[in-house]
């Protein structure tokens, strides 16, 4: 984990094995023995058939949060598809304490008509129920939206069922040469798309506050470059291209300013940039040192860095404005790869423990530290956008994966792909 840190500031990610078109599947390998039972009933279909089985969809998303554990279909007393069929009493044996139904309709195949029910089952009452009109193609994202409002009504948090992923990975062709992809998926690892293809490394994907654009670096040109890309037209611009390394960009929270490590003074330091006029300040100051992997706080007055200036990597805080740094690490001799909750609580970090790399959370007001994982090959955590999961990269088999765990450490899944390695993993945020 020193020598990938190091190798970040270099830019020597080439040599790291990314393989690409990632499909991912998510495997829960942990979860809370608090789980609420829900019942989730196969959706009705009338017409056309729909070409996404939405109920599975639903079902699978809530089980990955691991805070909801559906019953199996086979221990499903019956399949109503509308309220006057439900009895509740008999749910109630079942000891399910939500009910989710519904039904997809179709005339031409094209275009479809949703609808869903959620029951409080011991109330006998319904939580929520909608209907929908949507084509084909938006029946995955639907089911999605679903998932994130029967997580909300039952537990009062937002779901981020809906948000995305974004990863870098890499394909040796037959030739031996590599091409390397930025990928963007749904959260649940689905439906992954290639936003750009390089035989150059790319790494170190961030999303933009409007979940629209992504800014990342780019050896395409022979030299580290900063892009910011929109998603939906594909339009991107190189942003920092200077002599040296240009790397490690992040997006201040109002989307006007990214903070970037640079070494165009002959040290690499913290800059930020304003995205609009192209003003370029220095943040940090420190010649003996190594600054990188800013993350900005939520309040966009505060930066959060790793640095070597102490001797081994620690995670700093200043003003984005420039200023006396101070040091937030001091349990164990490495802290790196800082990420921050959304409520600007917690801090989430790469965390060395006897040798081996961990992510670990960091109570922002007390201090207090918290190993979350027992991989220990573990970097570039990501926060989920609702404050419970956080994403981060590993090693299976000396092969690289994806996988989460929740804040609490109770929650663990793992997001495996057949054949192949992923890395630099970053969770979107919410969509508006």
């Amino acid at each position: 984990m020193v020598k990938r840190w190091l190798n970040t500031i270099a830019l020597l990610i080439a040599l790291l094995p990314w393989p690409a078109h990632a499909l991912l599947t998510i495997e829960i390998t942990g979860g809370s023995e608090a789980a609420l039972p829900i019942a989730i009933v196969p959706f009705g279909s009338e017409g056309y058939a729909a070409p996404e089985d939405i109920s599975a969809i639903i079902s699978n998303d809530l089980a990955s949060s691991g805070r909801f554990a559906p019953l199996e279909k086979r221990d499903l007393i019956s399949q109503p598809h509308e309220a006057q069929q439900v009895n509740f009493a008999d749910w109630r044996l079942l000891r399910s304490e939500g009910l989710l139904i519904g039904k997809v309709s179709s005339q031409d195949g094209e275009n479809f008509q949703v609808q869903f029910q959620l029951f409080d089952v011991y109330k006998g009452q319904q939580l929520v129920g909608k209907r929908y009109k949507i084509p084909a193609s938006g029946l995955r994202n639907l089911a999605h939206q679903i998932a994130d409002i029967v997580y909300e009504t039952l537990t009062g948090e937002k779901g981020v069922f809906s948000t995305r992923l974004a990863f870098v990975t890499e394909m040796k062709n037959a030739d031996g040469s590599k091409r390397y992809a930025l990928q963007v998926s749904d959260a649940d690892g689905a439906n992954p798309r290639t936003v750009l293809q390089s035989t150059q490394p790319i790494m170190s994907p961030n999303w933009a506050p409007d979940g629209e654009r992504l800014t990342y670096v780019s050896f395409e040109n022979g030299n580290s470059e900063v892009y910011v890309q929109e998603l939906r037209s594909g339009r991107r611009n190189s942003i920092a291209s200077f002599k040296g390394l240009n790397s490690a960009p992040a997006w201040s929270p109002d989307g006007k300013k990214l903070a970037l490590t640079l070494s165009k003074g002959g040290n690499p330091e913290i800059y930020v940039l304003e995205l609009d006029s192209g003003k370029l300040s220095r943040v940090t100051h420190n010649s003996q040192a190594i600054d990188t992997e800013a993350v900005w706080m939520p309040n966009g007055r505060e930066i959060l860095f790793t640095s070597d200036r102490g001797g081994r990597p620690q995670i700093y805080k200043v003003a984005a404005t420039g200023g006396r740094a101070e040091r937030l690490t001091f349990e164990g001799g490495y802290n790196a790869s800082a990420d921050i909750s959304p409520d600007g609580r917690m801090m989430s970090m790469v965390h060395a423990v006897n040798g081996k790399f961990h992510i670990a959370v960091q109570d922002l007001q007390t201090g207090a530290v918290q190993v979350l994982t027992d991989t220990t090959a573990d970097e570039s955590p990501s926060f989920a956008p609702n404050g419970r999961m956080i994403l981060y990269a590993t090693s299976q088999k000396g092969k690289g994966v994806l996988a989460a765990v929740s804040v609490d450490g109770q929650i663990k899944q793992r997001l495996g792909e057949s054949g192949s390695a992923v890395r630099e993993p970053a969770w979107s945020p919410f969509r508006n």
